[in-house]
C-alpha cells in the first residue's frame, strides 16, 4: 500500500495504470534478468498482426548469453593472471639475498672481496684471458686461464691486483678474450651478484635488482648459490 494525497492505493493499482516503482539502480552493465524482462515486455507488445518470431527471440538470447560467457571468461582469466604474478612476486622475493649468475659484463666486490663467474667458450682456444677494470676503466688485474675447451669455465677474483694489492669496494668490468686461429675474440661473460631486491614493472613484469648489475628478468638468472 501507498499513500497519495492522503489515500492509500494499492501496488495493483499502480500496475494497472501502468506504473512502476523506480528499481534501484544496478549499473551501466545489463544483466540477465533485465535481457529477459525487456523480452517479456517486447512479447506483451508485439502487433498481434505481426507477432514476433520465436526463433528471433532465441536468437537474442543465445547471442546475450555468447557475450555473457564471453565476460565471464575474460574475468576468470584476469583473476587467474592476478594470482599467478602474486605467486611469482612471492617466489621472486626469496631471491633477495641470494647471489645469483647471470650474463653482465659487471658486478659488484663486496666485503667477502671475491667475485665469481664464468666465460662461455664456444670454440677451442689457444690461450684465454680476462681483463678486469675498476670504475674508472683503468686495468686492474689479468687472469691468464690458458687452452679451453668449449664450455663454461669457473673462475673466482678474489678482489686482489696483480701486485697483490687489496682493491676497495666498487663495481668491476670484466672482459674476457679467447685467441682462436691466431685472432682474439671477445667472450660472453657470467657473473655473480647479489639480489637487492624485486621490483614490479608497470606491465606487472617482475624485475631482480642485482647489485653492480641492474634490473634483471627472472628468466636472465642462469644459477642461483
Amino acid at each position: 500500500m501507498q499513500e497519495i494525497n492522503g489515500f492509500k492505493v494499492s501496488d495493483s493499482v499502480f500496475e494497472q495504470l501502468s506504473f512502476k516503482k523506480e528499481a534501484p539502480k544496478k549499473g551501466d552493465a545489463l544483466e540477465r534478468g533485465d535481457f529477459l524482462e525487456l523480452m517479456i515486455a517486447q512479447l506483451k507488445n508485439q502487433d498481434p498482426l505481426s507477432p514476433e518470431k520465436g526463433s528471433e527471440f532465441v536468437a537474442q538470447l543465445a547471442q546475450f548469453s555468447t557475450v555473457e560467457g564471453v565476460q565471464d571468461l575474460n574475468t576468470n582469466f584476469l583473476n587467474m593472471s592476478s594470482s599467478l604474478k602474486s605467486s611469482q612476486a612471492l617466489q621472486a622475493s626469496a631471491l633477495v639475498g641470494h647471489t645469483v649468475f647471470v650474463d653482465s659484463p659487471t658486478a659488484r666486490l663486496g666485503s667477502s672481496g671475491e667475485i665469481l663467474g664464468s666465460v662461455s667458450v664456444e670454440k677451442p682456444t689457444d690461450d684465454t684471458l680476462i681483463n678486469i677494470y675498476d670504475s674508472r676503466g683503468l686495468l686492474v688485474r689479468q687472469e691468464l686461464l690458458g687452452p679451453q675447451d668449449p664450455g663454461e669455465i669457473r673462475f673466482a677474483w678474489d678482489g686482489r691486483t696483480d701486485a697483490g694489492e687489496s682493491l676497495p669496494p666498487g663495481v668491476y668490468r670484466f672482459e674476457a678474450l679467447g685467441r682462436v686461429d691466431g685472432e682474439n675474440m671477445g667472450l660472453k661473460t657470467t657473473l655473480g651478484a647479489n639480489v637487492n631486491s624485486v621490483t614490479i614493472g608497470a606491465g606487472g613484469e617482475l624485475l631482480l635488482n642485482v647489485d653492480g648489475v641492474g634490473p634483471k628478468q627472472v628468466s636472465d638468472v642462469k644459477e642461483i648459490l
